[in-house]
């Protein structure tokens, strides 16, 4: 399987299984809900009532959003990706190697450039390593995007700031 389609396809997991827990809790929460609202003859119980109403939108909306996430995933893997050089500027659906000059030496990451999953954090075919997920509009995927390999890019993380040198575009 091509390492991009398995990190898609990983992340596709991931949003599936929100949308299922975000769905699963606002169903709870709605039951709740009802329970409470059958024996709100007491004003404690009115007032869980309206908490878990509260619950249950709250869980609404992170399953609406989850759906919307993965919709906007799969509309993505439809489209054919651009193939990605080490003369091709960085762009959507772009797998992304930086090294990082740190105070404590080198270090390397690795990104993948996508419309949505903005920090999600997946593992590679078998385990083997993990890969971020930024988008656009995320503070790196700004910095990174319309780079080519060999440029770099000064990156502040917790109030320090580092070169990262773009090393691989695939």
């Amino acid at each position: 399987m091509n390492m991009k389609v398995h990190f898609f396809e990983s992340l596709r997991a991931v949003f599936e299984d929100q949308l299922g827990n975000a769905r699963k809790a606002a169903g709870d929460a709605a039951e709740a809900v009802k329970t409470l609202a059958t024996e709100s003859e007491k004003r404690e119980d009115s007032r869980a009532a309206l908490e878990f109403g509260s619950l249950q939108k709250g869980q609404t909306h992170r399953a609406m959003r989850a759906r919307e996430e993965l919709e906007e995933l799969e509309r993505f893997m439809k489209r054919s990706l651009q193939r990605y050089d080490r003369k091709t500027p960085i762009g959507l659906g772009a797998l992304i190697d930086v090294r990082m000059e740190t105070d404590k030496g080198e270090e390397e990451r690795t990104f993948l450039l996508l419309p949505v999953g903005a920090g999600t954090e997946l593992t590679g075919p078998g385990g083997d390593g993990f890969i971020s997920v930024i988008t656009p509009s995320s503070p790196v995927g700004k910095q990174l995007c319309g780079k080519r390999v060999g440029e770099s890019v000064d990156m502040t993380v917790r109030g320090d700031t580092y070169e990262w040198t773009v090393t691989d575009v695939g």
